[in-house]
């Protein structure tokens, strides 16, 4: 094999794209998926390619030191892609060590483990680590983060991973790891869990259940289709520079509310509504403790030193998640029933 990459998370939202991208298009590489398959791992996502012979699958915790240790002597890696963490904001303000124990500790878990494993030999090597928009904290009207904004973490999430960038920016220069990090926008998707925003309302208007909205409706937010993002996050991968920061946005900002009404729009069209059926479900529910107004990225540094940018616009990748979702009726089901969880032991515990 021309390299081998671990990938932590791989079976998570933003991670499953990432290993099939990798797996089809770089048949020569070794992809191994290191995934806890906490409650939003669904290796169910990756279905497609689970019998492609580059692609491995790895059962592991970052926060077991044995755990990586096992899977790095077995595996040797000369890469490691670094998804894997507690993401949902709601979730981290109710509990706010599992966001410290997973994305600070796990990452420098995995950070000592390359630091052990590459020690004699880092040259080929790469430590990628994504981000998140979050850590920059809440912009005013007007402005965008760059990739020099000043940390200013306002949630428990957002805190966790700034600290998880800062550990990694500090073994590039302390230890001289071959370290990357990118910070990206809000992605949305296929295979997101309905846990956030898009495919839980797309869920709620196929279920007619309400729509909550936090507060007003008028925070805004920068959306990037998932598959752009795991392209981006390819070209980096290979392409981008050691111990540089690349910030990826979507280029589409959008208020909330306005958000959640092209949503119902669009569905209506899908479902054959009357139109404005969707919009009646919208409710206004109290705010989120430190909920940040405004977030949007500049991100024209991946774009002029790595030549990318976002294949569709908002409804373009709007239009095709809803399809998705459509098509993939009993992904939802098995995912909003808890069923999923079930596939590792079915697929693989009786191999």
């Amino acid at each position: 094999m021309d390299k081998t990459i671990i990938i932590t998370g791989g079976a998570g939202f933003i991670g499953s794209h990432v290993v099939r991208r990798f797996v089809t298009k770089y048949p020569g590489y070794r992809i191994i998926n290191l995934d806890a398959l906490t409650y939003a791992g669904n290796l169910e996502n990756l279905r497609d390619i689970e019998n492609a012979p580059n692609y491995f699958f790895e059962k592991a915790n970052i926060l077991n030191t044995d755990d990586l240790e096992r899977v790095f002597t077995l595996y040797q890696p000369d890469g490691i892609i670094h998804l894997a963490a507690e993401s949902h904001v709601d979730r981290s303000i109710l509990s706010p060590l599992d966001f410290v124990y997973t994305n600070v500790i796990g990452t420098v878990n995995l950070l000592n483990a390359a630091k052990q494993y590459w020690k004699d030999d880092s040259s080929g090597k790469r430590f990628y680590h994504i981000s998140t928009d979050e850590v920059y904290g809440a912009l005013g009207k007007t402005g965008f983060f760059t990739e020099s904004t000043a940390y200013s973490p306002n949630s428990p999430y957002s805190a966790s991973k700034a600290s998880s960038d800062h550990f990694v920016r500090a073994y590039g220069e302390t230890y001289h790891l071959p370290v990357i990090i990118t910070n990206c926008s809000n992605n949305y998707g296929p295979n997101h869990f309905p846990e956030k925003l898009i495919p839980l309302f797309i869920n709620n208007i196929i279920t007619q259940k309400p729509l909550p909205v936090y507060g007003d409706g008028l925070y805004t937010r920068d959306w990037l289709y998932v598959k752009d993002h795991a392209a981006a996050i390819d070209l980096v991968f290979h392409e981008g520079k050691e111990h540089e920061t690349y910030n990826i946005g979507g280029f589409n900002e959008w208020r909330n509310i306005d958000l959640v009404k092209l949503l119902c729009k669009l569905m209506d069209e899908k479902l054959g509504n009357v139109h404005g059926a969707s919009e009646k479900l919208i409710t206004y529910v109290k705010d989120r403790p430190g909920h940040d107004r405004r977030y949007a990225i500049d991100a024209a540094k991946i774009n002029k030193e790595l030549g990318w940018k976002p294949s569709v616009t908002f409804e373009e990748g709007l239009k095709l998640t809803i399809d998705w979702y459509f098509e993939n009726k009993e992904w939802l089901t098995h995912v909003t029933s808890g069923e999923y969880q079930q596939y590792y032991n079915e697929q693989y515990t009786t191999r």
